[in-house]
């Protein structure tokens, strides 16, 4: 069994409507979610497939840092698929700057954000104090260091030249590992 604490304003999307959220979740990832409204924490205990299981704590992580339920999901699509978080607050000298690394990841419109995702192959979350990836490893390391790139002051324009190139290497890639041979 592991424990994991969630914000309480993202409890009510964990649980969904009508607690279906949660069902789906508990059979998809085969385990058992006890919810404890008031203190945001979650208890996950397997009850099938135990590698299976092991994606569960991810699942509630993701949801409790802003991932829609389907995206946080989608950490059982493969082995490996990944969730990772960067912790912005730990860079932030202050709030003021707290808030000013979040607007330049986010971008006017949320045009950045966006741009990260479409480029990285990863989904992307912006949550409080946390900047979330969901996806495949190269995915979220590309997206990872954009991300890293934002927060140390790296114009926006770098940022997406880098990630430009990280999708065209992993197209490449991928067109290579697909690569008939007949």
């Amino acid at each position: 069994m592991q424990h994991v604490t969630i914000p309480q304003d993202r409890i009510g999307v964990l649980i969904g409507e009508g607690g279906e959220t949660m069902r789906e979740i508990e059979e998809q990832a085969e385990v058992r979610l006890d919810i404890d409204s008031e203190t945001g924490a979650v208890k996950v205990e397997s009850v099938g497939d135990p590698v299976t299981a092991l994606k569960g704590p991810d699942i509630v992580k993701a949801i409790g840092r802003g991932f829609h339920p389907e995206d946080a999901l989608t950490l059982l699509d493969g082995e490996l698929r990944l969730f990772d978080l960067i912790d912005i607050d730990e860079v932030a000298r202050n709030k003021k700057d707290l808030k000013r690394i979040k607007g330049r990841l986010i971008g006017e419109n949320g045009r950045t954000r966006e741009l990260m995702e479409e480029l990285s192959g990863a989904s992307v979350a912006i949550y409080g104090s946390t900047f979330g990836m969901i996806g495949e490893p190269q995915q979220v390391e590309a997206a990872r260091e954009a991300a890293e790139m934002i927060i140390e002051g790296a114009p926006h324009g770098s940022v997406y030249s880098f990630l430009e190139r990280k999708h065209n290497e992993m197209k490449h890639k991928g067109m290579e590992y697909h690569q008939y041979t007949g």
